[in-house]
């Protein structure tokens, strides 16, 4: 006669049924902690279904191993494991389609989200109008001949610029002699001792001394022609 299925009898049978392959009583009890059963009662449940013939096992020196009974379960022919075969190959294919199917959709939907709603269109529009209002002003004062900026301010500021790129390109002249020094007879990789010493040029950041340079010079270049 079965047990119950709420017994631990019951439990642990419909579990060994379901994995329906070799089991310890470890296995069987660190699986069905879930039902709070200790492993003694487990153990206790394994070998009363073992002795009733509801389970098979075996004993490998001191420890059982525990296995459904085959008899109870339907095995396909070969004819059958064939036709499970296709069945598989079909659904295989059916599950690729429909992940593509999903994927399309939710790439559509990303498109969509991604575009503005009617009010945040119109919120851009006008921030847009208010930036082009402002930047019409500014043109009509340059066009008046409204000076923006004060000559003598002006003077400082480009000095002051002309100032700082030639102290860079200075210090960026000392700094070469002195790696070059530093480096000429060393064993280590130039790159990889950079890196070691924390060391970053002028590229590594994004800036270019030339291009301060020609400003530099394009600056020098307007002076003496307004003079």
């Amino acid at each position: 006669m079965p047990p119950k299925s709420d017994s631990v009898e019951g439990i642990v049978l419909r579990f060994v049924n379901e994995q329906n392959r070799p089991l310890n009583s470890q296995n069987a009890a660190d699986a069905l902690q879930k039902f709070n059963l200790k492993k003694t009662a487990v153990q206790k449940a394994l070998d009363a279904l073992a002795d009733s013939g509801q389970i098979s096992f075996k004993e490998y020196g001191k420890q059982k191993i525990y296995l459904a009974r085959q008899d109870q379960f339907n095995i396909p022919n070969g004819e059958e494991l064939e036709e499970m075969k296709k069945g598989n190959i079909k659904l295989q294919e059916e599950l690729v389609n429909q992940k593509k199917a999903i994927s399309e959709v939710e790439s559509e939907v990303r498109g969509l989200q991604s575009n503005l709603t009617l009010a945040e269109i119109k919120s851009k529009e006008a921030k847009l109008q208010c930036e082009v209002h402002e930047m019409e002003e500014k043109l009509n004062k340059l066009r008046s001949g409204v000076i923006l900026v004060k000559p003598e301010d002006k003077k400082i500021i480009e000095e002051n610029f002309s100032e700082k790129v030639n102290q860079w390109r200075k210090r960026k002249r000392m700094f070469k002699e002195l790696w070059d020094n530093i480096t000429e007879n060393s064993p280590k990789d130039q790159k990889e001792f950079k890196e070691e010493l924390g060391l970053e040029y002028d590229e590594d950041v994004g800036v270019k001394l030339q291009s301060y340079s020609d400003m530099l010079a394009s600056l020098s270049k307007r002076r003496k022609v307004s003079r």
